[in-house]
Order: C-alpha cells, then sequence, then structure tokens
C-alpha cells in the first residue's frame, strides 16, 4: 500500500488542485470583503420590498452573494479537510462561519415577508418584472412552509443561535477527526504501532483473528473512554433537532427533516417495516459466516473478513481508475470523458495523511468543478470508494452544466442514486469478467457485504435515528445507558442471534457522524434500492433507462425528488422498489450459499 508520513510527499497529481477555486488568500480576502459589503445592501431591503423590481433587484443580488459565499466557505472548508490540525485553516473556517451567521442573520426577514403576502400579489410582482419568472417556481414553493415560517423577529432570533445550534456537531467532528486517538496495535514487525482508521480498515478484514479482535477493540478504546462527552454531544444534536421542528410547527422531527423534499413519512416507515420483514436471509449469512469461519462464537470483528480467501489483491490507484473507467462503460463514452477530466485536471485528493479528514465526499461547487476527498488504500474497498465518489461527482458536473445556479443543487435524497449505480455496475463488471471461480466468489461475498452496509446498516441507523427523536420528543432522557440499550436492541434484530455481543458493540452510536445530520442515513437505503433498479437495467443494455438515467443526472432540484425518479421508472411511493432490492439480496445470499 502507498503511505505517505506527510502531505507535502504525496505527488502532485494525486492532491486536488485548489487554484481553481482561489489562486491565492487575497483574492479569498477580496471575496470575504466583498460578501460582507453584499450583507449590507441585503440588510437595506428589509422592509422596502414593495413591488416586482425591487423584489427582483433583493433576489438577484442574494444570489450573488450566495455564489461567492460557497466559494468562500467551500475553500477554507478543504483547506481544514487537508489537514485539520492546522490553525491558520481553522481560522479561516471559522471567519467564514461567523459571516454565514451574518449572512443568515441579513436574509432572515424575507421568508416571513414573502409569506405576508398573499399569492395575487406574488403573482402581479411576477407579471410586472421579467426577470422574476427565474426565480417564480422557487417562489411559489415557498408557500409549502408558510406554517413553519415564524415572525420576522423570531426568524432573526433563531438565525443569530445558528452557531449555538450547530455546535454539537462541531464539536464531534473536532474529537472524531482532530483528538481522537486509537489505542495500539502489533505490527508486523512485533512493535507497537498506533492505530489509524486506513489501517483499521485493513486490520479488520485480516486472516488472522487475533489481529482482527486486537484492531477491534483498540478502534473503539477512545469512543468508550468519551462515551460521556460524545452521548452529550448526540443527545444536544437530537434536542436541538427536536426543538427547532417544535419551533417550526412540525408534527415531530421527522417529519420536518422529510418536508424539504416531499417525502411522506409512509416512504420512511414502509422502508423500515419492509425490510425487518425481509431480515431473513440477513440471518443466514450471519450463518454461512459462522460456518465458513469454522468459528464456534462469531463476533462483531468477524463480520468484514472475506469468506474466500487467497484472492485478495493489491489494486494501486491508477489501475483503480482505469478499471472504474472498464466498469462504468455502459453509462456512454461522455459520462466516461467527464471522468477522465476528473484526473487530469486534479479534482482528486488521493491519499491518507496525518491529520487529513477521514472518509471519503464530494463537494460540488457552481461555477468551478466537483472535489473528490479519497483515503485510498489500493484495495477493492478503495476501488468502490472511488467508484461512489466519482458517481456523486458527475452528478454535481452534469447538474451544473445543464442547470442554472437556483436548481444546480440536487436533494441529498437522490444524491446515493448517482453514487450507487455506479458501484453497482462496477461489481457487474467485475462478475462477468472473472473466470476465476474463487476470485468469482470473493466479489459476490464482497458484494453481499456491500448491499449489507449501504443497505440493511443504514435502515437500522434510520430506526435509531427515529426512535431517539421520538424519545426526545416525549421529554424521555437521553444518555450512554439509553443510546446503548436502542442501538444494542436494534443490532440484535437487524443481525439475528448468531452473532455474541462484545461491550463494543453496543457503542456503535458513539462512532457516526451521519447522525448529526438528522434522517439522512435513511436515502442510502432509498438511494441504494433505487439504483440497484436503475444499474440492472443499464447493464443490460436498457437505451430508453440509460436516457433517462442521463436525464436524471443532469436535473439537478429543477423537481422534486420522487418525481425525478418517477421519470427513470423508479417509484418509491410504491413498496415495489424496496421489495425488488430485498429479493435481489435473498438471490445473493442464495447464491452465495450454493458455491
Amino acid at each position: 500500500m502507498t503511505s505517505y508520513q506527510s502531505r507535502a510527499d504525496v505527488p502532485a497529481n494525486e492532491k486536488w488542485n485548489l487554484e481553481d477555486l482561489y489562486p491565492d488568500l487575497t483574492k479569498w480576502e477580496k471575496d470575504f470583503a466583498e460578501i460582507e459589503q453584499l450583507v449590507e445592501k441585503l440588510k437595506k431591503y428589509d422592509g422596502a420590498i414593495q413591488d416586482g423590481k425591487s423584489l427582483y433587484d433583493y433576489l438577484k443580488l442574494r444570489e450573488e452573494l450566495s455564489y461567492k459565499f460557497n466559494h468562500v466557505y467551500a475553500y477554507c472548508m478543504l483547506k481544514v479537510d487537508e489537514d485539520t490540525r492546522n490553525t491558520a485553516s481553522q481560522s479561516l473556517l471559522e471567519r467564514a462561519k461567523g459571516l454565514s451567521i451574518k449572512v443568515s442573520a441579513a436574509t432572515s426577514f424575507f421568508m416571513p415577508f414573502l409569506l405576508s403576502l398573499n399569492e395575487e400579489t406574488l403573482k402581479g410582482y411576477i407579471a410586472e418584472e421579467d426577470g422574476l419568472k427565474y426565480f417564480e417556481e422557487d417562489l411559489v414553493d415557498s408557500f409549502r412552509y408558510k406554517p413553519h415560517v415564524l415572525t420576522k423577529d423570531q426568524e432573526a432570533v433563531l438565525s443569530q443561535l445558528g452557531d449555538a445550534f450547530s455546535a454539537p456537531a462541531n464539536t464531534f467532528g473536532m474529537i472524531n477527526n482532530a483528538d481522537i486517538k486509537f489505542g495500539e496495535v502489533t505490527g508486523n514487525n512485533g512493535e507497537k504501532v498506533e492505530l489509524t482508521r486506513g489501517m483499521y480498515s485493513k486490520l479488520i478484514e485480516d486472516d488472522d483473528r487475533e489481529k482482527r479482535k486486537e484492531a477491534y477493540k483498540a478502534y473503539y478504546k477512545p469512543y468508550l473512554q468519551l462515551k460521556n462527552s460524545i452521548a452529550s454531544t448526540l443527545s444536544a444534536s437530537i434536542k436541538n433537532n427536536v426543538t427547532i421542528a417544535k419551533i417550526r410547527n412540525y408534527p415531530s422531527a421527522l417529519e420536518k427533516g422529510l418536508f424539504g423534499d416531499k417525502v411522506p413519512k409512509e416512504v420512511y416507515e414502509n422502508l423500515i417495516q419492509s425490510t425487518k420483514e425481509n431480515i431473513a436471509p440477513l440471518y443466514q449469512y450471519a450463518k454461512i459466516r459462522k460456518e465458513k469461519l469454522q468459528l464456534d462464537e462469531l463476533h462483531q470483528y468477524d463480520m468484514s473478513v472475506p469468506l474466500v480467501k487467497g484472492v485478495k489483491e493489491i489494486i494501486p490507484y491508477e489501475d483503480a481508475y482505469e478499471l472504474m473507467l472498464k466498469g462504468l462503460e455502459p453509462l456512454g463514452t461522455d459520462y466516461l470523458n467527464t471522468l477522465k477530466e476528473f484526473k487530469a485536471s486534479r479534482y482528486i485528493d488521493v491519499r491518507e495523511t496525518p491529520g487529513k479528514r477521514s472518509g471519503a465526499y464530494n463537494l460540488g461547487i457552481y461555477g468551478v468543478h466537483p472535489f473528490i476527498l479519497l483515503n485510498h488504500h489500493d484495495d477493492l474497498d478503495s476501488l468502490f470508494t472511488l467508484v461512489h465518489e466519482c458517481g456523486h461527482g458527475v452528478h454535481s458536473k452534469l447538474s451544473s452544466q445543464h442547470q442554472p445556479q437556483i436548481t444546480a443543487r440536487y436533494s441529498i435524497f437522490v444524491a446515493e442514486v448517482a453514487s450507487t449505480v455506479n458501484e453497482v455496475l462496477m461489481i457487474k463488471y467485475l462478475l462477468n469478467n472473472e473466470t476465476k471461480e474463487e476470485k468469482r466468489k470473493y466479489l459476490l461475498n464482497h458484494f453481499i457485504d456491500k448491499f449489507k452496509g449501504t443497505f440493511f446498516t443504514q435502515v437500522m441507523f434510520a430506526e435509531f435515528e427515529k426512535k431517539t427523536h421520538e424519545m426526545a420528543e416525549t421529554g424521555q432522557p437521553l444518555n450512554v445507558e439509553v443510546f446503548n440499550h436502542t442501538y444494542e436492541t436494534l443490532f440484535k434484530e437487524y443481525n439475528g442471534l448468531e452473532i455474541v455481543l462484545d461491550d463494543e458493540v453496543k457503542y456503535g452510536w458513539s462512532r457516526i457522524p451521519h447522525f448529526y445530520r438528522p434522517f439522512y442515513v435513511y436515502k442510502y437505503a432509498t438511494g441504494f434500492a433505487s439504483a440497484i433498479d436503475l444499474a440492472t437495467k443499464i447493464f443490460e443494455g436498457d437505451q430508453k433507462t440509460l436516457h433517462s438515467y442521463i436525464e436524471f443526472l443532469k436535473s439537478g432540484s429543477s423537481d422534486y425528488p420522487l418525481e425525478l425518479l418517477k421519470k427513470t421508472g423508479v417509484d418509491l411511493t410504491t413498496p415495489i422498489p424496496i421489495a425488488n432490492t430485498l429479493n435481489q439480496f435473498k438471490v445473493l445470499v442464495e447464491e452465495f450459499s450454493k458455491i
């Protein structure tokens, strides 16, 4: 595996080029100062919008500010993620966060003002000012929020509290990315070395069970040590969300979370119910795993080791990129050319280095291009992470190219479709082109594990969020014991009784960053279900589905997520996509069981 002791050691072609965003700090400071001036200009519209022209002028100015602010904020966020220990980058980000609060305060008057108008007055403004046609759909849609927008003064107060409400997530982020030090594990030469996340992802798949167990215990050790602090941040985050939902007159925090995407709560509830009703194949897979590993007891640290031995291979980054291009050929030449541009133009930050933010993500920036963060480790998992994030990246690129700024940003609800279609196409390509039986078994095992992680685990997380928010809504305490009991109960329901529960299992909640973005994780599961349907048809050469899918990638937020998906033939308001997904998992497990 290629590893580097510092960021300076990483070759330039494996680091993203932030000069595409800002060539130097002077230009960043210039935009920062201009945003401060625009904030003052925006404030003057408070009480001064009285006709179509003034409404248009305000909205145009706000969009200009939004464009600049997104660039300013993204730059310092990306700089921090390069090395979360860098205090200069942290200072820039703090300044940007402070500026964000000023922007919110300056614009907080607008929604109460807009919703104080009757629709006839608004239509009159639109009729008299041609420029408002650009904003019309957004303005009319805003009336959906009428029951949930407060008075002008109340909105101003809420905007000032933005920093306080985001404190739990920020605190957990610093704990998780900058402060946590994992325990020591035994290195290849018998010496003790400090565990890293990248090392953990390797060791938890190691054939040596003692190494897996040691890594598992070491990985969880700091989370157990900090359990009360992390429980406090998670409790505060959940309670903040519940409080805001109540203040804004939503029936529940869940319905607040679904409102923006216009997703009925029945979609969320059906996802959980259907999954639990069809959980038997997952239990069967645990039994297969226990038998194949010849274990008396199956533990959590046994759940990631490949069941097929001797075929695990090193896939260097360059080879991974070429494999991705071959696997995604069914998406067409234009799609592949976009991917080639990502690598040639340095949109991607490839390697894990000390202090770098963990995990992976894509950040699409309108007017520039996507930036993709990886922590690549030259293995099959890293190949799929590359494929996944590039799916997001192409989605961002195409939406920005084909949509105006107002509709270029797509909803998170549809985001996971684009990434998972790529993953499904990739695994189908690898399985279809593999002639060695053992390698095919290995890939099938990998697909099942991926299915388990992207679908079943995310549904379990979604139910954990639902339950803990409902507890907060009814005034029940949220602390370490409550989180542990809730998580452990759900873990048993979703994983069956084959797994012996070590003490660490019930602390699984303590290490999940997505819990600080309420009601987000279920979108992985719905996205996976949608992607299974689409990728299967595209892989089989269905040109109608391919065309509708590429149009979907160009659509941004030009319609509500469920409607965009319906145009591709996927209707999540029915049980069919979830049922088909669960059936596919059943078939995979049965096939794996036979071979």
